[in-house]
């Protein structure tokens, strides 16, 4: 029986490394795209169009996909947003649009996917953490961003609990700096050898999805390659 995964963000360059990696692994690949921006030309995966930022829409999405599927093997949530800013320049409306990029549009993915896993059998929640999350020194100048991504880990970490007896996992992954050509132009005389590959994300991630993983309950994977 074939696998779903569902991967939100997949138009993204962390995305597509993804898609591609669970397509060559034999899954159905769904993904989500912003309203009025599904992608043109052919892909890997079938694409939804989803409002994660909003609750009925998101979980909306998860009932299409389940009643069109039947179940979701893995949902790998990597919409998100990022933002400068410190503690003497960071005001409540920046964090509000974080919260509602990282943490907001995760929850209301993750919890109906969790529901629906319950009922099926089980899964795996794969959660894009980042390390300014959890390296102050890395977030004292990324504040409403590090804020934002640091209730993922503490949600993963509930799921993992709430999962236990039903089959359900949950994980973050940590890149640092990926090696992306937006990250590349805003950063020129960087050692880009040093970052990490999309591809290299996705093949933990896939990894963890696995049979081989299966065993995991892990709540943190770091992939800083040698940053």
């Amino acid at each position: 029986m074939q696998k779903i995964v569902l991967i939100t963000g997949a138009g993204g360059n962390l995305g597509e490394a993804v898609v591609n990696e669970f397509s060559s692994l034999g899954y159905k690949v769904i993904g989500t795209a912003v309203p009025g921006h599904l992608p043109k030309g052919p892909t890997k995966a079938e694409f939804v169009e989803a409002d994660l930022t909003n609750e009925k829409a998101a979980s909306a999405t998860i009932d299409k996909v389940v009643a069109k599927h039947g179940r979701l093997d893995a949902v790998i949530m990597l919409v998100g947003g990022f933002a400068m800013g410190n503690i003497e320049n960071t005001d409540g409306t920046d964090l509000d649009k974080m919260l509602h990029l990282n943490f907001y549009t995760a929850y209301f993915t993750a919890r109906p996917a969790f529901q629906t896993m319950a009922k099926t059998g089980g899964g795996r929640l794969v959660f894009a953490g980042a390390r300014p999350a959890i390296q102050a020194a890395a977030g004292k100048d990324t504040l409403p961003y590090a804020l934002s991504k640091s209730l993922l880990f503490n949600l993963s970490d509930i799921l993992n609990e709430s999962g236990k007896g039903k089959h359900i996992t949950s994980s973050v992954v940590v890149p640092s700096i990926i090696d992306t050509p937006p990250n590349r132009k805003n950063m020129p005389d960087a050692d880009f050898n040093k970052w990490v590959k999309p591809e290299k994300i996705a093949k933990t991630i896939g990894f963890i999805c696995s049979e081989e993983g299966d065993a995991l309950r892990q709540g943190v994977y770091k992939i800083y390659g040698d940053s």
